[in-house]
């Protein structure tokens, strides 16, 4: 059995949590801060693709980077073209999972007592040492929460990646893909085969995400 769907599954859903990571963390934490009068229009605009099909995104990102696309035509004069390759599933994975993150990171960050910055900044605290010091550790449940849901939002997703990247075996096939595909032409033993990796993954991913809470809570005496 060609194992390929799960190496770039897996590929593509660590690369994409990494980029949303990095992503999230930074932009959360300037909408955080931002009290501007386009903070509503801001947050409505980065949470959209959470609520759009899939296929509706997919659809904006092929306009986008396709060869006409205004991304894509810029790419074109360097001879660099993204649709149908590996780099479109991590791009269709990180517009789809960074709502999630950046959602969920800002959850957390609001939840932080405003006192505790307050008296920071009294003490002579920049932003960025509040940051590190106070927001970070604090939010520290929140933020592996949101890289366990964006993860495992990557790895699930299809609608976006098969409209730009399509179905290369070894290229741009992911498990979710070669599930629809087995479907498809009737081979239900290999689809299920899929479905249980990618479960097992997934029950993996959110055991480890609860140990590391737990351990966490242990360590700050919240655990029994």
């Amino acid at each position: 059995m060609d194992i390929s769907p799960l190496i770039i599954s897996i590929k593509t859903s660590l690369v994409a949590t990494l980029i949303t990571f990095i992503l999230g963390i930074v932009i959360s934490y300037k909408i955080f801060w931002y009290k501007g009068r386009y903070e509503s229009l801001i947050d409505t605009m980065l949470t959209l693709p959470l609520v759009l099909p899939p296929t509706v995104v997919g659809f904006f990102i092929l306009i986008t980077i396709g060869k006409n696309g205004p991304v894509g035509m810029i790419l074109k004069t360097i001879d660099i073209n993204l649709i149908f390759t590996w780099t479109a599933t991590v791009i269709s994975a990180v517009i789809v999972s960074f709502p999630i993150m950046y959602r969920s990171l800002k959850s957390s960050f609001e939840q932080i007592d405003n006192n505790m910055i307050f008296a920071a900044k009294t003490l002579g605290l920049s932003e960025k040492e509040i940051f590190m010091k106070i927001m970070l550790p604090i939010s520290y449940p929140g933020i592996i929460g949101a890289v366990i849901l964006s993860f495992a939002r990557a790895i699930g997703e299809f609608g976006a990646t098969l409209m730009i990247a399509g179905n290369i075996p070894g290229k741009t096939q992911t498990m979710p893909i070669a599930i629809f595909f087995a479907v498809e032409s009737g081979d239900m033993n290999k689809a299920m085969i899929w479905v249980m990796i990618i479960i097992g993954i997934s029950s993996i991913v959110i055991t480890i995400s609860n140990f590391i809470s737990k351990s966490r809570d242990k360590k700050f005496g919240k655990g029994n």
